[in-house]
């Protein structure tokens, strides 16, 4: 074979690449070579430091460490040879010396001491025991057992070049060096953000998850008995893990060598498991007391629901469930219910929960959470590429030579996808964050370039950039002739729009603002993350029609390297949207108004459709209250937290005539409810999830629902029969049988190629070829084939300070916690990292105020006042309060303003004036 290597590997003529090594080459033939400091998974390589890997290359007077010997033509080597062998034995010795006995073994069933059994070596050594440090049980998610230290550096590569998190460091010289966490810190206190992915790395048990483990001991007491495949249940990355379960619970979790995490995990994903164990889950369905009154007010505590809710039979509270609803829709039509769907569940669940609606309701008032996420940023996408689906996934940051992340925190909200934008830094790519917060920590840190602008003036900024770019004639003329239409009303507008005219407004001097778009234009390959900094405002849609046209007027799109990326917030937000789960789209982002469409969904479903969009999420709030929506059925949400001003929506789901939630708590939401089902956890299903890359993969039930709570599709299928349809769909499978007849998206991509694939990108040109990773590299799926550029103008925020409420407040989300923490509060690692609310302040403002750490104060704005814990944060501007909207205790929508976004019908989250004042702290705790 042409550019091949032949050499003899223990006596067999063999061939290679060039760039392989004989551990690998023998591992591809079935030969296992003993190794512990090398790990052979993405992204590691290979130090050679352990020595555990020898083999004797004949000619040669040493033995080479396997690992790092790359192949070369007519090698003679020997992987067992008796030299070997003992050099190896003798490693292993000199190891187990300084190891604790393994029946006392933090973790006999390592990779250490499974070596050891399987190449036979005694568990004893000739060798003294050198003195071991003690554990280190700081952490609550990790144990550091240095005792079992080998120093093979495995998880200071895992931190350092895997996860590009520079924690872990190998410190001091010679006979004492060891591992240590910054400045030889305990871990608990150190700038760990416990990505477990030095535990996943570690050979010996040195870096344990804390919960395998006897607390007096410090051994290992839980071995699963069972491992299954399958996806974490958090952010739109949509890793791969598998999870490791005995008894029907999980014990601990790992990543996979899936397409968007090459095996890596963040907090959430390893550590925050165990809410689904948590003892708040609900059991059994519940139905309201007759004694029990609605009121916005009420507050029910998860250990006494009894106070609010009796336990009914399935056959009970189903048929109360329809009844109500049937009673509605007979009475006042279709338009008088609405329905919440999930982005937490599957692309089989959120089709049949839109498809009740439709069919069963004959309304299009169905609606979720990427009405408060990513709204305006598919409207605007639509708008200009009629697509509302990312057109590269992160992972081409490797390709990029120039990367923009606007109005997002990765590191904190997409963990694993900022581990391949510090990788492209660190290669060498321009990273440019634009983010009102500061750029201190995280993926900040790896900037070259950092704009800290004014909160709300983003179109000024990047009109600016726009207007250089035109200015100086850095647009790919050729592009825009061929490729889009609108330029010469763009043109125009951003040319009262210098960065000169912009500096004053948006806080960043106009230089800076041309470098950064000559950077962008220049580069070979450009490409623009962004985030609900970007969507969640008034003018959300303006703000992504810039970033389109960005990448519009330079042809960065299409291209390796190059595109645009709105970060999905949710696992399934992008499959939930796909699948029809918003007011005025059909699957596939087809208008409601659409007759064509309409007509086919009328034959497929056997019903007349309604023919005019739907109310969104907010708009459907305001309809309660003006007595137009009388019953709901809300499935996986919870917008008693993520609504805008959370009082309001609050006193609307109390209003409802007939309200069904189904969950696996009783969150904040449920609290209204007449009818509560309990339904299953993301690791009780098996369906497909679509993340942010439009990658469909499969999850798989890791564990059993617990007491009686159902399947959602199941429970939605039974409320469809239940109001007079007649479904018979016996599997998930079945369901995406007919999504795929529905769904261009879905063409050559089968639930059988899922499973067996595990991930397929849409969109597939054939059933046996990979999908397309980067889309709209010849044209646009519109009409004319040409993206439209929309040009902007600036405006300013719905509410801006004043005298009265003088600060600026921004809402967002905790690295540790998820959405409105019905899950993660859960998870008991998760909260005890993150236990308690906090509004982050700039060190100024607290010194004007005279206010310390962990003071209580309370945040008040015009829908409300909360009182929270005050945090010092030099990432967050004098003048700003940030708050994350996880802590039902403080919930920071109760302030946020519901104004909208007249396209994307997105609420402002991301600015509101508010005003910070002290509070007694005694008073407080005393509540």
């Amino acid at each position: 074979m042409a550019g091949k290597i032949k050499f003899e590997l223990d006596g067999k003529t063999v061939e290679a690449d060039a760039d392989e090594t004989i551990w690998q080459v023998a591992q591809r033939h079935g030969t296992e070579i003993p190794h512990l400091c090398w790990l052979p998974e993405p992204d590691y390589r290979a130090d050679g430091n352990c020595r555990a890997c020898m083999v004797e290359i004949e000619g040669e007077r040493v033995l080479a460490a396997s690992c790092q010997r790359k192949v070369s033509d007519g090698l003679k080597v020997k992987t067992a040879s008796a030299r070997a062998k003992k050099s190896r034995e003798m490693v292993f010795e000199l190891l187990i010396a300084d190891q604790p006995e393994k029946e006392a073994s933090h973790d006999p069933n390592s990779k250490f001491w499974n070596w050891v059994d399987d190449m036979g070596i005694a568990t004893t050594s000739r060798y003294p025991r050198d003195e071991r440090p003690a554990m280190d049980v700081s952490h609550p998610a990790i144990a550091v057992n240095l005792d079992a230290c080998i120093n093979c550096g495995l998880c200071v590569r895992a931190c350092r070049e895997v996860q590009h998190n520079d924690v872990i460091g190998m410190a001091y010289r010679g006979h004492g060096s060891k591992i240590v966490f910054d400045f030889d810190q305990d871990m608990g206190i150190s700038t760990c953000v416990a990505c477990g992915e030095c535990v996943q790395a570690c050979p010996t048990g040195a870096l344990m998850e804390a919960n395998l483990l006897d607390k007096k001991t410090g051994k290992r007491v839980h071995f699963e008995e069972k491992s299954v495949d399958t996806l974490c249940p958090y952010c739109g990355v949509g890793c791969q893990t598998t999870a490791h379960i005995k008894d029907n619970k999980i014990l601990y979790v790992d990543g996979r060598d899936g397409p968007s995490n090459r095996n890596r995990l963040c907090v959430k994903g390893r550590f925050g498991f165990d809410y689904i164990h948590h003892e708040d889950r609900l059991t059994k369905p519940l139905i309201r007391r007759d004694d029990a009154p609605k009121r916005g007010d009420l507050q029910v505590a998860p250990e006494s629901p009894d106070e609010i809710f009796r336990e009914a039979s399935w056959e009970e509270a189903l048929e109360v469930a329809a009844g109500g609803l049937k009673t509605i829709l007979d009475r006042d039509g279709g338009k008088a219910l609405a329905g919440f769907g999930s982005a937490k569940c599957s692309n089989e669940e959120a089709y049949l929960f839109q498809k009740l609606v439709r069919q069963g309701f004959g309304s299009n008032n169905v609606d979720h959470c990427t009405r408060l996420c990513h709204a305006s940023s598919v409207a605007a996408l639509m708008e200009g590429l009629n697509s509302g689906a990312v057109t590269a996934p992160f992972m081409a940051a490797k390709d990029a030579e120039c990367i923009i992340v606007i109005g997002a925190r990765p590191s904190e909200n997409h963990p694993v996808a900022a581990t391949f934008l510090r990788d492209a830094a660190q290669k060498g790519a321009k990273l440019i964050i634009i983010d009102p917060r500061g750029r201190f920590q995280g993926t900040q840190r790896y900037a070259t370039h950092a704009l800290q602008f004014k909160p709300g003036t983003d179109v000024a900024l990047l009109n600016g950039m726009l207007h250089t770019i035109i200015d100086e004639k850095l647009y790919d003329q050729q592009y825009v002739q061929a490729n889009t239409e609108g330029f010469e009303q763009l043109k125009k507008t951003v040319k009262e729009y210098s960065p000169e005219k912009m500096q004053d407004i948006c806080g960043i001097a106009a230089e800076r603002v041309r470098e950064v778009a000559r950077i962008y234009a220049k580069s070979r390959a450009s490409l623009i993350f962004w985030g609900m900094g970007i969507s969640q405002h008034v003018h959300g849609t303006d703000n992504s029609r810039c970033l389109i046209a960005l990448a519009l007027v330079t042809g960065h799109i299409g291209r390796p390297g190059t595109g645009l990326h709105p970060l999905r917030g949710q696992n399934n937000v992008q499959g939930a949207s796909d699948a029809g789960l918003i007011p005025m789209v059909y699957p596939d982002y087809i208008s409601v108004e659409d007759e064509t469409t309409r007509k086919f969904y009328e034959e497929l479903w056997g019903r007349e459709l309604d023919r005019e969009p739907g109310l969104t999420v907010v708009e459907i709030m305001k309809a309660i209250h003006a007595n137009k929506i009388k019953g709901m059925y809300i499935q996986g949400e919870n917008p008693a937290m993520s609504d805008p001003d959370a009082a309001h929506a609050r006193d609307a789901l109390a209003k409802l005539e007939h309200l069904v939630v189904q969950d696996i708590f009783l969150t904040e939401t449920a609290w209204h409810a007449d009818v509560v089902l309990p339904s299953s956890a993301h690791a009780e299903k098996w369906g497909t999830f679509t993340n942010t890359n439009r990658q469909v993969q499969m999850a798989r039930p890791v564990i059993d629902p617990p007491g009686e709570a159902r399947q959602d599709w199941k429970l939605i299928q039974e409320l469809a029969n239940g109001i007079g349809l007649n479904w018979t769909y016996e599997d998930p499978s079945e369901v995406f049988n007919e999504m795929a007849q529905c769904m261009p998206s879905l063409k050559n991509i089968t639930w059988q190629r899922v499973d067996r694939e595990h991930s397929v990108t849409y969109p597939c040109d054939a059933p046996d070829k990979p999908g397309n990773e980067i889309i709209f590299g010849d044209q646009f799926p519109t009409k004319s084939g040409r993206a439209r550029i929309v040009p902007a103008d600036v405006s300013p925020p719905a509410e801006v300070p004043d005298d009265e409420f003088p600060m600026i407040l921004t809402t967002g989300r905790l690295l540790e916690h998820w959405h409105t923490g019905s899950m993660t509060r859960r998870a008991n690692r998760l909260d005890d990292l993150e236990p308690e609310a906090v509004v982050s302040v700039n060190r100024h403002d607290m010194k004007r105020m005279n206010l310390k750490a962990g003071d209580f104060v309370r945040v008040v704005t015009r829908r409300g006042d909360i009182t929270l814990k005050v945090r010092q944060d030099r990432e967050v501007a004098e003048g700003m309060l940030f708050i994350p909207f996880c802590f039902a205790e403080a919930a920071a929508n109760i302030l946020t303003n519901p104004q909208l976004d007249p396209m994307g019908k997105i609420p402002e989250f991301k600015f509101c004036a508010a005003r910070l004042e002290r509070t007694d702290a005694h008073a407080v705790a005393a509540e």
